[in-house]
C-alpha cells in the first residue's frame, strides 16, 4: 500500500488535469523552467483512451523532467480552438513559453516514450557527471577536430559505456570524417539500453542525410533551376540537399518549407519528411530545429 502510494503521489506531481482557466500557470509559464506536454482529450474518444495510459506512463517515467497536463476538450475548449486542434487525441510540447512540436493520434508507446523523451531533452541534464568532457567533445566536433572529438566520445564511453549523448557524438564524429560505413556499424552495434535513445536517433537521421549530400548536385546549378522555375519541385527538394551537404542547414530548411508551402503533398509529402529527418538529426535545443518546427506547425495548421 505504502508502495502504491508513493506511486500515486509521484503521478499527481508531474502529471495534472488542466483547465482553460489555468492553462497560462500550467502550461505557458510552468514551460519556462520545465517542458510541458498537453494533452487535449474527450470521454468518448476511444483513441484517447490507448494515448492516455502510454503518455502517463512516459512522463513518469522522466521523474519531473517533463510535465503532463491533460485538457477535456468537451470543459475546456478555448485554447483547443486557439491552438486548431482539429482532432483528437492531439498533443503538443510547450518550452520556454511557446509550443515546440506535437502529434496527432494514439502512436505506439515506443513512440510515444522516443516523444516525451525528446521532449525532456529541451530541458538542462540536472547529471553533470561527464559533462565537461561532452561538452568540450562536442566544442571538437563543431571546430571541425573531428578525429580529436572521436577520441574524447571514447573516453566518456570508457567511463560509461551506455553513455547515449557520448555513443550518438562518436557516432556523428565518424560522420564528419566521411567514415560512413564505420558510422553505420557503431551504430548497429550500440547497447540495447540505448538503442532507442533520442541521442541515436538524431545519429541514425544525420547518416541518413550524409548518404543522401553523397548524391547532391552543386548548389549554383540546382539554384539557377529553381529560380528559372519556382515550381520544379524536384529541384528546390536537392536544392535542399545540395545547401544541407554544404552546411547550410538552416538555408536548407528553408528551402523544404517553401517547398511544403507551395506544394504539401508533393512526392508523397518528401518536403515534410525530410524537415522531420533534419530536425531529429539535430539537437533538441538546437534553434534551426526550434524555429524550423514552429514555422513548419504554423504552415500545417494555416
Amino acid at each position: 500500500m505504502l508502495g502504491n502510494g508513493l506511486a500515486a503521489a509521484a503521478k499527481s506531481e508531474h502529471i495534472k488535469d488542466g483547465t482553460d482557466a489555468e492553462f497560462i500557470a500550467d502550461v505557458v509559464e510552468q514551460s519556462k523552467t520545465v517542458p510541458v506536454i498537453v494533452d487535449f482529450w474527450a470521454t468518448w474518444c476511444g483513441p484517447c483512451k490507448t494515448l492516455g495510459p502510454s503518455i502517463e506512463a512516459a512522463v513518469a517515467k522522466a521523474k519531473g523532467r517533463v510535465k503532463l497536463v491533460k485538457i477535456d476538450v468537451d470543459k475546456n475548449p478555448a485554447y483547443a480552438g486557439q491552438l486548431r486542434v482539429q482532432s483528437i487525441p492531439t498533443v503538443y510540447a510547450f518550452y520556454e513559453g511557446k509550443p515546440v512540436d506535437g502529434f496527432q493520434g494514439a502512436l505506439p508507446p515506443s513512440q510515444v516514450d522516443a516523444f516525451v523523451e525528446k521532449i525532456a531533452a529541451l530541458a538542462p541534464d540536472p547529471d553533470g557527471g561527464l559533462a565537461d568532457a561532452l561538452i568540450a567533445a562536442e566544442e571538437l566536433l563543431a571546430e571541425g577536430a573531428a578525429a580529436d572529438a572521436a577520441e574524447t566520445f571514447a573516453a566518456i564511453l570508457q567511463e560509461e559505456p551506455a553513455h547515449a549523448a557520448a555513443y550518438g557524438g562518436l557516432i556523428r564524429s565518424y560522420i564528419a570524417l566521411g567514415e560512413l560505413d564505420q558510422a553505420e556499424s557503431i551504430l548497429n552495434g550500440a547497447p540495447a539500453e540505448i538503442s532507442k535513445a533520442p541521442e541515436l536517433d538524431a545519429a541514425h537521421a544525420q547518416l541518413g542525410l550524409a548518404r543522401q549530400a553523397a548524391k547532391a548536385g552543386p548548389v549554383s546549378d540546382l539554384q539557377a533551376r529553381v529560380t528559372a522555375d519556382p515550381m520544379d519541385h524536384a529541384a528546390r527538394f536537392d536544392l535542399a540537399t545540395a545547401l544541407h551537404a554544404s552546411g547550410k542547414v538552416e538555408e536548407g530548411v528553408n528551402e523544404l518549407l517553401e517547398l511544403f508551402r507551395r506544394d504539401r503533398e508533393w512526392n508523397d509529402g518528401a518536403a515534410k519528411a525530410q524537415l522531420f529527418t533534419i530536425f531529429d538529426a539535430l539537437t533538441a535545443k538546437d534553434p534551426i530545429a526550434i524555429n524550423g518546427r514552429r514555422k513548419l506547425s504554423s504552415l500545417i495548421f494555416a
